[in-house]
C-alpha cells in the first residue's frame, strides 16, 4: 500500500533579503531600491535626518537593539573588533528578543528586507533567528570606497581616517565571511549611482533569481530616487595614507570590486586583513572597545527616545484624526435626526389638515401626536448635541494628555495606555449612541404607523 500524495499546496517559501555592509556605504539607497523592487519594508522605518535625507529604511526598533547586543558584549558599533568580540552568556535570551522584535516588525510578509550594517557584526545571532523563522536569505553587500565612507564619517561623527577604515574593513570583512555560503550579490555604489540597471541584472545573476517586482513603474520610481546627488563625498583617494591600515583596506576592497565583476579572486587579502585586525584586536582591543561601547550606549538611549517620540507623533495625529471623524460622524447624524423630525412634522400636519374634515376629536389627537413627535425630535437632536459637545470636549482634553507626554518620556507607556483605554470608552460610547439612534428610528416608524392605521376609511 502507498501513501496518497497530499493535495494540499506546500506554504510558499519566504524570502528574506538582508542587505549587509558598512556604515555610509550605500546600504540605505540599495535597501529602498529593492524596497521598490517587490521587498517587504519593516513596520517601523527609522525617519530620515540631516544625515540621511532620503531615509535608512531599517526597523529602527531592531538598530536600538542590535546597539545593546553589541553593549552586552562590551563593544559598540564603530568598534573595529565588533565582530571578533565573544557573544554574551545569555546569548539565548538575546536570540529570543531578536525573534520577537523581527516578527513584530514584519509578521508573516513574503519577502522582509531586513537592513541595518550592525547584522553585519551579528551575523551569528541574526541568521539563527531567519533560518528559525524558516526564511531563505538573499544577501546584497554595497561597496563604497573606505575613504569615501570615511569622508562621511569625518562629517556626521567626527572620525579620524584610519578609524573609519578599519571599521570597514571589520565590516567588509563581516558581511564576507557571514555569507559565504549564502547567494549573494556584491554590488558597486558608485556604479549603481550612474546607471542601476546593469548593476542590478548582474545582482540578479548573482542571486541566482529575479528580483520580485522589478517592473517598469518600480524602474521609474528608482529612477527618481537614485541620482549622483546621494555621493556626496569623494569617490575614492590614496589608500596608502592611511598606513597599514589602507593597506589591508587597499587588499580587502580590491576583492570585493573583483567579485562584483563577477570574478572569483583569491581569499589572500581578506585572510591577511582578518589576521591583521586579530592582531590589533590583541594590542588594543582592551582599549578601544570599552570606549567604543560608552560613547554606543549614549547614541543608544537618544536614537531610542527619537524613535518613541516619532511614533507617539503619529499616534497624536492618529488620535486627533479618529476624533475629527466621529464629530464629523455625530454632526451628519444630528443634521439627519432634524431633517428626519421635520419631514415627520410636515407629514403630520398634511395629515391633520385632511383628516379634520372627518371629525374634531381625530383632528385634536393628531395635534397632539404631532407636537408630542416635534418635542421628541428636539429633546434627541439637543441629546445628540450634547454629546457631540462632551465629544469634542473628551478629544481636547485627550490632545492635551498627549502633548505633556512630550515632557516626560519615562512616562510615556502610561500616557498611551491611558489613551487607549480612553478611545476604547468613546468607541463604546458612540456604539452605544448609533443604537440610542435606531432605537429613535424605531420608535418614529411605530408612531407613524399607528397614525396611519388611524386615518385609515372607517
Amino acid at each position: 500500500m502507498t501513501d496518497k500524495p497530499s493535495d494540499t499546496p506546500p506554504p510558499p517559501i519566504r524570502t528574506a533579503y538582508l542587505v549587509l555592509g558598512m556604515h555610509r556605504s550605500g546600504t540605505s539607497a540599495l535597501a529602498n531600491l529593492l524596497a521598490l523592487a517587490g521587498a517587504d519594508l519593516p513596520r517601523d522605518v527609522m525617519p530620515a535626518d540631516e544625515h540621511n535625507a532620503r531615509g535608512y529604511f531599517e526597523p529602527w526598533r531592531i538598530a536600538v537593539f542590535n546597539d545593546r547586543r553589541l553593549a552586552a558584549a562590551g563593544s559598540a558599533w564603530d568598534d573595529p573588533f565588533a565582530a571578533l568580540a565573544p557573544p554574551p552568556a545569555d546569548e539565548d535570551v538575546w536570540r529570543e528578543e531578536a525573534r520577537g522584535l523581527f516578527r513584530a516588525q514584519f509578521g508573516r510578509r513574503r519577502r522582509p528586507l531586513l537592513k541595518d550594517p550592525r547584522v553585519s557584526v551579528l551575523a551569528g545571532l541574526w541568521r539563527s533567528v531567519l533560518e528559525a523563522e524558516g526564511l531563505a536569505l538573499r544577501v546584497l553587500i554595497p561597496i563604497r570606497h573606505p575613504l569615501a565612507v570615511a569622508g562621511s564619517l569625518a562629517k556626521r561623527d567626527g572620525f579620524s581616517a584610519r578609524k573609519s577604515v578599519m571599521v570597514w574593513c571589520a565590516y567588509m570583512l563581516a558581511a564576507e565571511a557571514a555569507s559565504r555560503d549564502l547567494p549573494r550579490a556584491f554590488v558597486d555604489y558608485d556604479a549603481l549611482l550612474e546607471d542601476w540597471r546593469p548593476q542590478i541584472a548582474a545582482a540578479e545573476a548573482q542571486l541566482g533569481e529575479p528580483l520580485p517586482a522589478l517592473t517598469p513603474t518600480a524602474g521609474r520610481k528608482i529612477d527618481a530616487f537614485l541620482s549622483t546627488e546621494l555621493r556626496r563625498n569623494a569617490p575614492g583617494g590614496d589608500l596608502s595614507a592611511v598606513g597599514e591600515a589602507g593597506k589591508m583596506a587597499s587588499g580587502v576592497l580590491g576583492w570585493l570590486s573583483a567579485a562584483a565583476r563577477g570574478e572569483s579572486p583569491e581569499r589572500t587579502p581578506l585572510d591577511q586583513a582578518a589576521a591583521w585586525l586579530v592582531g590589533q584586536q590583541a594590542l588594543y582591543g582592551d582599549l578601544v572597545s570599552p570606549v567604543s561601547a560608552d560613547r554606543s550606549l549614549a547614541r543608544t538611549a537618544l536614537a531610542d527616545a527619537e524613535g518613541r517620540a516619532a511614533f507617539l507623533e503619529q499616534t497624536v495625529e492618529e488620535t486627533r484624526q479618529e476624533g475629527e471623524l466621529r464629530a464629523a460622524f455625530l454632526e451628519t447624524t444630528v443634521e439627519e435626526t432634524r431633517h428626519e423630525g421635520e419631514l415627520r412634522a410636515a407629514f403630520l400636519e398634511k395629515t391633520v389638515e385632511e383628516t379634520r374634515h372627518e371629525g374634531e376629536l381625530r383632528a385634536a389627537f393628531l395635534e397632539k401626536t404631532i407636537e408630542e413627535t416635534r418635542q421628541e425630535g428636539e429633546l434627541r437632536a439637543a441629546l445628540l448635541e450634547q454629546t457631540l459637545k462632551e465629544t469634542r470636549e473628551i478629544v481636547a482634553t485627550l490632545e492635551a494628555q498627549i502633548q505633556s507626554l512630550y515632557g516626560t518620556i519615562g512616562d510615556m507607556k502610561d500616557h498611551v495606555d491611558s489613551l487607549t483605554r480612553t478611545c476604547q470608552d468613546l468607541r463604546t460610547h458612540a456604539r452605544s449612541l448609533e443604537t440610542q439612534l435606531k432605537a429613535s428610528q424605531a420608535a418614529v416608524r411605530e408612531a407613524a404607523g399607528r397614525l396611519e392605521a388611524l386615518v385609515e376609511p372607517g
